[in-house]
């Protein structure tokens, strides 16, 4: 079942994969750009930058998302349906845009961005335990591409997110 359990299974296990990975880069690689594409530390530094508003959405009040983002009016997507939907969105040349987009981070910058996406996700699963289960398919988000999605499938964009972020890079430098 893809409960609370399964998210936060999924958040420390691909948050623990990445942080191991960014942390066998040498200088060079944690520095380098591939064609064009985001460097290591530009994609650490997108990931805080990603899950840094939904950790702060988790914080306001149930009726402040109500008022703000309104009611689910479809049925929920479960974690793979909410994976092949960010694909497709890709496909179609959907990307990061506005405060998404990092800045050049240097390697001295790279000890205080993984502690700030380490504390980034603890926090997220602290606050996951503070909704139902039940809440997180009563409640919605806006994603920049993906919409509105409620806030298990956000968490499911979190977790698959930083997952994707590895990937990418991993496959970059085959």
């Amino acid at each position: 079942m893809e409960d609370k359990k399964f998210i936060i299974e999924l958040l420390n296990t691909h948050s623990d994969s990445w942080v191991r990975f960014v942390n066998q880069q040498s200088q060079a690689s944690f520095m380098k750009s591939v064609d064009d594409k985001w460097t290591v530390g530009q994609n650490l530094d997108h990931l805080v930058r990603s899950l840094t508003p939904v950790n702060q959405a988790l914080l306001l009040p149930s009726f402040v998302l109500r008022m703000m983002f309104g009611n689910p009016n479809r049925p929920k997507r479960s974690y793979q349906e909410l994976v092949d939907r960010y694909h497709q969105k890709l496909s179609a040349g959907g990307a990061a845009s506005g405060r998404f987009i990092p800045p050049a981070v240097l390697w001295n910058q790279k000890e205080d961005k993984i502690a700030d996406f380490k504390l980034q996700k603890e926090r997220m699963i602290k606050r996951i335990e503070s909704w139902s289960e039940k809440q997180l398919d009563q409640y919605l988000l806006p994603h920049p591409l993906l919409g509105k999605i409620t806030l298990r499938e956000m968490l499911f964009f979190s977790a698959y997110h930083i997952q994707h972020h590895l990937t990418l890079l991993e496959n970059r430098n085959k």
